[in-house]
């Protein structure tokens, strides 16, 4: 008796360890503005970039300004709808985008206060973009057709449906008493655009060089500086530790990405795969090659942007990146009021890459990139 009682406690212990519920803790947290929602629409880019601007602000001046995501939307459709039709259509015209369409928007049109310019028009309160962009396309495709002789209204005529759905351009406003256009504003915050870059892993460019990286939603043709995938996750630990967030473009359609459970992680067996978001299990081993592997057979792609500002550990002393997204924080995405917790293992798989102030990067990766 005495021993089948104390194999049967080895075994409820053993159950307990092995059948662990998450506990987590925080390691470093960095002040961003709270979490918002991007609605039905595919600017997370934007929601990305912008939460980025915000906590940058907060680094540099200590002033937290909410600022608006959808002036940025606004002023980078129309380089959209360039590209797509000046293409003739052999181009991907759609809501999406990276972070740096929003450093590229902000070096020419700036930046403005969420009050500003919301994007809603009329009694509108939530985000949706279906009716402008189905607009949007049916205009760009017959402009874009080269059977057609292209009018040069056409600009023109997107302006008008961005006007209709979004609301117009702002050029002067108030904000805290003082009178500024976005450009004065830009500069009032203190943000130097040029001070910010774009870091990736991939093995089929060369390390320690810029690209461009081939996905659908690089319209604009961005660089990524190419890292070796140790070194891309230990410049993002870098930055964490020395107060910088970091925007992600990161894959999320893994069935173990849940913003549900505020979880991403990437089990080692596949059995696993609905058990892992709420207990504790083995991940898998993230390599170089089986990272490329996935990227190049579309497992991997860049299907959504959010914004890293720090880390938590949990009762294991395992480490996840503090991600905020941009779907709220209502009751249908109950993980951690809108925050998902990835694992490093997931990072190094699925994050496409991260926008980064350069001085938060290791010192021997600065001189390699001649930053």
């Amino acid at each position: 008796m005495k021993t089948n009682f104390i194999t049967i406690a080895l075994l409820s212990f053993a159950f307990s360890v092995s059948a662990q519920k998450y506990e987590f803790q925080t390691v470093k947290d960095i002040d961003a503005e709270p979490v918002i929602s991007q609605g039905s629409t595919g600017t997370c880019w934007s929601f990305s970039s912008t939460s980025f601007l915000e906590a940058e602000i907060i680094r540099i001046t200590g002033k937290k300004i909410d600022l608006s995501e959808m002036y940025n939307v606004r002023h980078t459709y129309p380089k959209k709808a360039w590209n797509y039709v000046m293409r003739q259509g052999k181009a991907q015209f759609g809501e999406g985008g990276l972070n740096h369409d929003v450093i590229n928007s902000a070096r020419v049109a700036g930046i403005v206060p969420q009050e500003v310019y919301s994007g809603l028009v009329g009694a509108t309160t939530k985000y949706d973009h279906s009716k402008m962009v189905s607009e949007l396309e049916v205009l760009l495709k017959k402009y874009a057709n080269p059977e057609v002789k292209l009018d040069p209204k056409w600009k023109t005529e997107v302006n008008v449906i961005l006007d209709q759905y979004m609301g117009k351009e702002v050029a002067e406003f108030t904000f805290e008493g003082k009178k500024y256009t976005p450009k004065s504003f830009l500069e009032m915050t203190k943000l130097k655009l040029d001070d910010y870059v774009t870091i990736t892993s991939f093995t089929n460019e060369p390390f320690y060089k810029t690209f461009i990286l081939d996905i659908p939603d690089n319209f604009s043709n961005g660089s990524f500086y190419n890292l070796p995938l140790d070194e891309f996750v230990n410049n993002i630990d870098n930055a964490l530790e020395k107060g910088y967030t970091l925007a992600l473009d990161a894959d999320v359609s893994e069935k173990t990405f849940s913003s549900k459970y505020g979880i991403a992680v990437v089990p080692q067996n596949e059995s696993d795969e609905k058990t892992i978001l709420t207990e504790i299990k083995s991940e898998k081993k993230i390599t170089p090659e089986f990272r490329q592997q996935e990227f190049e057979n579309f497992n991997t792609t860049d299907d959504h942007l959010m914004h890293i500002i720090g880390k938590v550990k949990d009762q294991k002393g395992t480490t996840y990146y503090k991600v905020k997204n941009s779907w709220g924080n209502d009751q249908k995405y109950i993980g951690h009021d809108g925050y998902i917790y990835m694992s490093v293992p997931y990072l190094k798989l699925k994050a496409i890459s991260v926008l980064v102030h350069k001085d938060a990067l290791l010192k021997n990766t600065k001189k390699e990139l001649s930053l």
